[in-house]
């Protein structure tokens, strides 16, 4: 049996992100072999991943950076919320968000790309599933970039810097002082955090959201007992309210609630004697659209225990 050090151990524990104890059994199952002990523990990894990986994970972290001027926001979910505390997890989003600045929306480009540690980074994914204990998933990302202007990043519920529940990017194009771009852009990003639109216009909302809402208006409307013309006035009108209630640039700015985002960008532009240009905007929220699941804790007892429930 090969002589395992402490500091052979240690190196492999670098090198792969495995518990000591797991480090120590690959050198040991290998014979000391350094790459074959990583590929053991990759091997190990993706068993370990595989009997993970139907739990639901719709927890964890939203990840947002700006380089320059091009900004990223990933979402890396977690089963539990107390994994989005554990340094080894926020790392490795906040690798990944900064890799993202190269692969853009693409998740299957950002999986397949090299891990600063070494393999990919569907491989480090695969690995903390292995020695974090809980399913993980890279399920999107989003990048933005302007020519000219800023891009600026906010974090809602922040865990660190850059890694929270709500990641906002909010693109300015301009000729503005960059500074007065990225004051302002700090604020618009606030609002969206809090309010949530859609999407940046009118035009812009999906057809399949609208059409749903205008069903819903019907619906309201019929209960009425009004005539048909009334009906459909009415419908319009709950469907043009919702239009620019969910439209970034109609939307009423939450700090004064009175004036609508476009004269806010607009009047903004005039003060800071430039151009500015509200683009584009990300709004990731944690979980969002993941179903989750929901138990009955006395039936899963009972199940378990073998004791049917009661008549």
């Amino acid at each position: 049996m090969a002589d395992i050090t402490a500091a052979a151990v240690k190196d492999l524990r670098e090198r792969s992100g495995a518990g000591m104890m797991d480090c120590k059994k690959a050198l040991t199952e290998t014979g000391g072999d350094m790459e074959a002990a990583v590929d053991w523990l990759r091997t190990k990894g993706l068993a370990t991943a595989a009997k993970k990986s139907g739990r639901t994970a719709a927890e964890g972290l939203i990840g947002v950076t700006v380089e320059g001027k091009k900004g990223a926001a990933v979402e890396v979910n977690s089963e539990t919320d107390f994994v989005s505390k554990n340094e080894q997890f926020q790392d490795f989003v906040r690798t990944v968000t900064t890799l993202a600045l190269g692969t853009g929306d693409d998740i299957a480009a950002l999986k397949a790309t090299a891990y600063p540690t070494g393999g990919t980074v569907e491989e480090k994914l695969t690995a903390n599933i292995a020695t974090i204990g809980e399913n993980q998933a890279l399920r999107r990302a989003r990048t933005l970039s302007v020519n000219e202007g800023a891009v600026v990043a906010y974090v809602h519920n922040a865990a660190a810097t850059g890694l929270g529940k709500i990641g906002v990017l909010v693109a300015l194009e301009g000729s503005a002082d960059v500074a007065k771009i990225e004051a302002l852009g700090k604020q618009l990003a606030m609002h969206i955090a809090a309010a949530s639109p859609q999407a940046l216009t009118e035009e812009g909302l999906d057809a399949a959201l609208v059409e749903r809402e205008r069903a819903i208006a019907t619906e309201k409307a019929a209960e009425s007992g009004k005539p048909a013309n009334i009906i459909e006035k009415m419908v319009e009108g709950a469907v043009a309210k919702f239009r620019k209630e969910n439209s970034l640039l109609n939307q009423l700015f939450v700090m004064d609630n009175k004036t609508k985002i476009a004269d806010v960008v607009a009047a903004a532009a005039k003060e800071a004697g430039g151009t500015i240009a509200l683009v584009d905007y990300v709004r990731f929220q944690l979980g969002e659209g993941i179903e989750r699941e929901t138990s009955d804790f006395a039936a899963e007892v009972a199940a378990a225990s073998g004791v049917g429930p009661k008549a």
